[in-house]
């Protein structure tokens, strides 16, 4: 078993160093300028409000580097990236794995590091396949948005070690929980060297039952560099109970072959000359 890199300093976002620069200002202001304390009180609010909402923004730039688009070059090579979340399921990614293999097409199965050690032998084959895992975090906290850096640092270099030992490779990409974070997040991955991954567009496949409706979602305005969002894990159902990704995988892969778009493993998109 693979032991937690060790966790070296890294700086934090801007975001940080500025809400820093507020709350002392607002608090010199307090102090020292008579009937400011209203106005002091008010820029805290707007700072710790601004910072929230970037947290609940899963594409925002503002809590730390996201990657939102595949590289010029990958759109280039009219390359997208299909991002599959919350698995592995045993009755589920088999068939999805079947249907990306039927087409010739890669996907990034973001895995939930204790499913994947719980199955370990459907990890190896997601990446026999030829597919790439990445990290997901290790057990999908709720609260996950509400870590420290301590908490941030065990839960992300747990699963790192939990899929590193899984699959013998070590993933590069990290996509939190429902894309909400805070800006504590960013120094760990740096330090853990990952890099944060949104999408471009999902699907919403965890609550929408009509899978017209998750198709029309991706595929509008689909274009080279987009990366995709759906789930093999905690996916909603159809009215006659199969899995979201299973109805819309099939004219969501005809579509890319028709536009002449290449699903690509993350790793490989993200590469650059």
């Amino acid at each position: 078993m693979s032991h937690a890199p060790s966790i070296p300093a890294a700086p934090l976002p801007p975001v940080f160093t500025v809400s820093v620069v507020v709350h002392l200002a607002a608090l010199g202001a307090g102090l020292w300028l008579p009937g400011a304390w209203p106005w002091a009180i008010g820029a805290i609010v707007l700072n710790h409000a601004l910072i929230t909402a970037a947290g609940l923004t899963p594409r925002s730039r503002l809590l730390g580097p996201n990657v939102t688009r595949l590289p010029a070059a990958a759109v280039a090579r009219r390359e997208v990236a299909l991002t599959i979340d919350d698995g592995p399921d045993p009755d589920v990614t088999p068939q999805v794995l079947d249907l990306l293999d039927a087409h010739g097409q890669r996907a990034t199965f973001f895995c939930i590091a204790e499913r994947v050690a719980a199955h370990p032998a459907l990890a190896r084959e997601i990446v026999a396949r030829g597919h790439s895992i990445q990290n997901h975090t290790a057990r999908h906290r709720h609260n996950f948005s509400f870590l420290g850096p301590r908490g941030y640092a065990t839960e992300i270099s747990r699963a790192q070690d939990l899929l590193t030992h899984a699959t013998g490779e070590r993933p590069i990409c990290f996509r939190a929980p429902a894309g909400l974070r805070n800006p504590f997040l960013a120094p760990v991955l740096r330090r853990l060297g990952l890099s944060l991954v949104s999408w471009t567009r999902r699907g919403f496949d965890t609550r929408e039952r009509d899978p017209a409706k998750v198709l029309d979602r991706l595929v509008r305005g689909l274009a080279p560099g987009d990366i995709l969002l759906l789930h093999d894990g905690n996916a909603a159902r159809t009215a006659s109970g199969q899995p979201i990704v299973l109805a819309v995988l099939p004219p969501l892969l005809d579509r890319l072959a028709t536009d002449r778009l290449r699903a690509v493993t993350l790793p490989e998109g993200l590469k650059t000359p």
